[in-house]
């Protein structure tokens, strides 16, 4: 029975070590020339896909807030909206009791030519990646 036992253990060793061996020749495989051509298209693809996404505004950030002392329930608030390169708008909207006012600035390289308020600049800090 032992001799049984340490055949299976063996044949066990056996396979581990060739399931290994296979894994490592398919990653140090990773030749463009062996894949097949819809492999490779797809990757051309992705590739694509990432250069249109990185001018899309994808980095979203809000920060509520009361912009009056007598005013509560954050019903100010600020929003980036900004692409990977940091360009984009930022929108203020400050609630007062009888009125609102919304405001929208540029954004460009992470940075505005317009003075920004704290709660502006913590939008944008927040929306970096």
């Amino acid at each position: 029975m032992e001799a049984l036992s340490v055949v299976a253990l063996a044949l066990a060793a056996a396979a581990l070590a060739l399931t290994l061996q296979a894994r490592r020749t398919t990653r140090s495989g990773d030749d463009v020339d062996a894949l097949p051509e819809d492999v490779v298209g797809l990757r051309q693809e992705v590739a694509a896909l990432r250069r249109e996404g990185s001018d899309a505004l994808r980095h979203l950030a809000v920060v509520r807030y009361d912009a009056f002392d007598d005013m509560g329930g954050h019903l100010s608030w600020s929003v980036a909206l900004l692409d990977d390169a940091g360009n984009g708008v930022v929108l203020t909207s400050i609630h007062g009791r009888s009125d609102a006012r919304t405001y929208a600035k540029n954004i460009s390289g992470w940075t505005c030519e317009q003075q920004l308020s704290p709660e502006e600049l913590e939008a944008i800090e927040r929306a970096r990646p």
